[in-house]
């Protein structure tokens, strides 16, 4: 069947059309507008930057400014009242499937752009087409569709197109990515991973990681997450129309290394949230475990939960796990052990978010903590205090 445009395609060729137009929105979402506009984990070759702007325009219609000034103040109020579009404020239906309407409110709110949205840009070009005539590009946008496939496939493709970034970004990211998935981070948000292969959203799915690092160009962490969004970013350094900034710290273990210097403090604080998890693992644990082979009646099931619960980086802020918050409480009041290696790791946090504290102050701290973690009698408290006087950045 003839459908009039310049291109005769197949059905399944008109998919294809669709999915990699759309392909190209998430990337122009994640490169552009997210991991260079709001959190400037990479500089982009004007070249790079203005097609990636030219594009959002003509296929969402979004304001640079606006986006970057609702995503950064989604991270300084994240899950409280004043997050823009958290599923634990707003319900995870209003987020999946009228998120784009919470967007909108928030991205009309003149003191949220005064505020978040600083360093977008503000030439020409965007005051006086792309910030003011925002929904003159999604028209250019259906025309070019019916002229080069045709009525029916052009406006099919158009639907999708329009469509794509409001449900994808603005509910599933937004939503699912506050709501269901595994967590490689106890950060004090809710944020997940929504899968371990971040392809469809251009490696947004990897949410929990950005959150726990979100000045990383790199959402993928682990060597099995699949973030294309990098792999883009890689390509575009190789060709010279990118330059990757920072990326989420990789720290080590120096063999022979026994002293607590500046090195092992900067490596602590900057991966902090890499030692709280194998604090949680090798130190809570193991005394959660013993715990449980002294006392008949110890919820096993609920000992993982418990030490993520722990190791959380704001306990207070979890409303919704009482039951397994009432089983540490009590597991807290029973175990003395339990309470000290508990109370260290508090000590630790302290240490590691201390932003105003100086370096000698910190590293004083560090090595009290290592010195009083290894005469603690606690095996497994003590051996963590010797490895960790092998990080290093």
């Amino acid at each position: 069947m003839t459908f009039g445009g310049v291109f005769d395609l197949s059905v399944w060729g008109y998919v294809v059309v669709a999915l990699l137009t759309t392909h190209v929105t998430i990337a122009s979402v994640t490169i552009f507008l997210h991991r260079h506009q709001a959190h400037r984990a990479l500089t982009l070759h004007p070249i790079a930057s203005h097609f990636f702007r030219f594009w959002l325009w003509l296929t969402t219609g979004m304001v640079t400014r606006e986006w970057v000034a609702v995503h950064r103040k989604h991270h300084a109020k994240c899950e409280t009242e004043a997050d823009p579009h958290s599923p634990q404020i707003w319900g995870i239906w209003r987020v999946l499937f009228g998120g784009v309407g919470l967007y909108r409110k928030s991205a009309a709110d003149p003191e949220t752009l005064d505020v978040y949205g600083r360093g977008a840009p503000n030439d020409w070009i965007e005051r006086n087409l792309y910030s003011r005539f925002t929904v003159a590009g999604l028209g250019l946008l259906g025309i070019i569709d019916v002229v080069l496939f045709g009525l029916v496939p052009g406006v099919a493709i158009y639907v999708a197109q329009v469509l794509w970034i409001p449900f994808w970004a603005a509910g599933v990211i937004n939503g699912i990515g506050h709501y269901l998935g595994y967590r490689n981070f106890e950060t004090q948000d809710a944020s997940r991973n929504i899968v371990p292969i971040g392809v469809l959203i251009g490696g947004e799915e990897f949410h929990n990681n950005h959150h726990a690092y979100m000045y990383s160009a790199k959402l993928g962490n682990k060597w099995w997450e699949l973030d294309i969004g990098w792999v883009y970013i890689c390509l575009l350094e190789s060709l010279g129309l990118a330059s990757v900034k920072r990326v989420a710290p990789r720290t080590a273990f120096a063999p022979g290394k026994s002293a607590i210097d500046v090195d092992t403090l900067r490596a602590v604080v900057a991966n902090r949230f890499h030692v709280l998890k194998l604090y949680g693992r090798r130190v809570i644990a193991p005394v959660l475990h013993a715990d449980a082979d002294a006392a008949p009646n110890f919820p096993r099931k609920q000992i993982a939960r418990m030490r993520r619960l722990m190791i959380r980086e704001d306990v207070a802020s979890l409303r919704h796990d009482p039951r397994t918050r009432q089983w540490l409480d009590a597991a807290l009041q029973r175990s003395p052990k339990l309470r000290t290696v508990y109370q260290f790791m508090q000590q630790l946090k302290a240490l590691s978010n201390q932003a105003v504290r100086s370096d000698t102050d910190r590293l004083k701290r560090l090595q009290t903590w290592c010195a009083e973690a290894e005469a603690s009698g606690i095996r497994a408290l003590r051996d963590f205090a010797r490895q960790l006087q092998a990080y290093t950045a």
